[in-house]
């Protein structure tokens, strides 16, 4: 659940080449984080209504949420450390 504690989640679709890219890191950055943060993937294409309450217009978009509203976010591909370093920051 994002409402408590801190969330990274990854907005994508399969066919989108960025996101396919973002994928193996947002993997490594759950497996640094777990158990401290969740960090999971949501496919637009499956949850548009969610993509479309959190105003996503491009992908991939990672927003990090602390008790459940929003405190950062990232449009496009993200490298481990940036994405690390702000998960650290809000710990």
């Amino acid at each position: 659940t994002i409402l408590e504690g801190i969330a990274l989640i990854d907005f994508n679709a399969p066919w989108c080449d960025p996101c396919r890219a973002q994928d193996p890191i947002i993997n490594d950055v759950q497996k640094a984080f777990n158990g401290k943060a969740v960090v999971a993937k949501v496919n637009i294409d499956e949850n548009p209504k969610i993509a479309m309450d959190l105003g996503i217009q491009s992908i991939p978009t990672l927003i990090l949420f602390k008790n459940g509203k929003e405190i950062e976010r990232f449009v496009g591909l993200q490298a481990a450390d940036t994405l690390n370093k702000a998960l650290e920051k809000h710990l």
